[in-house]
């Protein structure tokens, strides 16, 4: 065929196509500037995007505090914390460093590495391979949210769990996997329900192995 039947084969963007695509970068660049000019804050939530081929979902504001002031209150004074797979509650845990704990990442996701020592590369696939300066049962508290409502998911990262908690749990999960984390932890369905920035299908539920603040009731004020 000659240059113009092939130009002619070439699919071209509507207007109304175009414009949208416009306004999309626009925003997109208005959302760099904002975080620029706004001296967008290290450990704020969202100042690393979600990536969905990932399974990343954070959690909103109000449920990453919550969960973040349980973990420091199961920790105790002094007390080391370990977030698997669940950055949005460690960046909330980072807000609040002027309390006394620490608190490291265990992340698939390498952008988190940007928090230096405190980021530990993992994978759950692999869920016993971790640095040998992770002394087992050291920490006070696991936080952690398996990537995949699978068993196979929960499965391996529950062996991450035990081989570092001193004992306590505080699982993040679908409500699906209640059956699961039950009899992969030993852990209890909680009355706190964990919410997402962005809206999921799937109901998520907190599971812990302890006397948690979790079980209160929505309006207790010692749980706020």
């Amino acid at each position: 065929m000659g240059g113009d039947d092939d130009d002619d084969d070439i699919p071209q963007l509507s207007s109304h196509t175009l414009a949208a695509l416009q306004e999309f970068w626009r925003d997109q660049q208005q959302r760099e500037g904002t975080k620029i000019s706004q001296g967008f804050k290290q450990y704020s939530i969202g100042s690393i995007e979600e990536d969905w081929q990932l399974s990343q979902f954070w959690y909103d504001d109000e449920t990453a505090l919550h969960l973040a002031n349980e973990a420091i209150l199961a920790a105790g004074r002094g007390g080391r914390i370990a977030c698997v797979s669940a950055p949005s509650v460690y960046q909330k845990l980072k807000e609040q460093d002027d309390k006394d704990f620490s608190v490291c990442i265990l992340e698939y996701d390498k952008r988190f590495s940007v928090y230096g020592e405190e980021f530990i590369f993992y994978d759950y696939n692999n869920p016993l391979n971790l640095p040998g300066n992770l002394i087992p049962h050291s920490f006070d508290i696991v936080l952690a949210d398996p990537p995949y409502l699978s068993e196979e998911c929960l499965r391996k990262t529950a062996e991450t769990i035990k081989y570092l908690t001193k004992g306590k749990i505080l699982l993040c999960t679908g409500a699906v996997m209640e059956e699961q984390a039950v009899k992969h932890l030993g852990v209890k369905m909680c009355n706190f329900t964990p919410k997402h920035a962005q809206n999921l299908a799937n109901e998520f539920r907190c599971y812990v192995n302890y006397d948690s603040g979790l079980d209160c009731d929505s309006s207790c004020s010692e749980c706020t």
